[in-house]
């Protein structure tokens, strides 16, 4: 829906300039960052729905298939072939639902512990030498503050 600038130099629906300007430039920038985060660390043997899926366990701890696949937003056929891939390397663990031994619960290995744990320490490394070598001090305490503002715009 195309926006028609009103007198006062904002948009028809009273976002201002500045603001539908800071949305635009954001989104690209965390865009180009997101795929050059991905880049950083070796995870090209695995494919980025296998590595996420590594992720989410990591973070929540143990899971069942549809856990994960409801998590993932994929079908239960799209997360039982990813999950046969880290099963094949030894990234996942499968043990019997104490509940439902119908269901297996899902953990990461002490290997899929190294791999998420490693490729995030990579990756934040690599962040921070980017901070180091390309911005001054006061550029990262611009940075600091805006993630600041960034942060309050996620809150309820």
């Amino acid at each position: 829906m195309a926006q028609n600038p009103d007198a006062r130099g904002g948009s028809a629906d009273g976002i201002s300039e500045s603001a539908t300007r800071a949305a635009g430039d954001l989104r690209v920038a965390f865009s180009r960052l997101r795929r050059r985060i991905r880049e950083v660390a070796e995870t090209y043997d695995l494919t980025p729905s296998q590595f996420s899926a590594l992720t989410l366990l990591s973070k929540s701890g143990a899971a069942t298939a549809s856990g994960l696949a409801a998590a993932e937003g994929v079908r239960p056929q799209s997360i039982a072939a990813t999950l046969a891939v880290l099963d094949e390397r030894g990234l996942i663990a499968r043990n019997p639902d104490p509940g439902d031994g119908r269901r297996q619960v899902i953990t990461l290995t002490d290997a899929g512990r190294d791999r998420v744990e490693g490729t995030r320490q990579a990756r934040e490394e690599w962040l921070a030498r980017a901070f180091q070598d390309h911005c001054t001090e006061a550029e990262r305490e611009t940075v600091i503050e805006a993630m600041a503002l960034l942060d309050r715009l996620t809150r309820p």
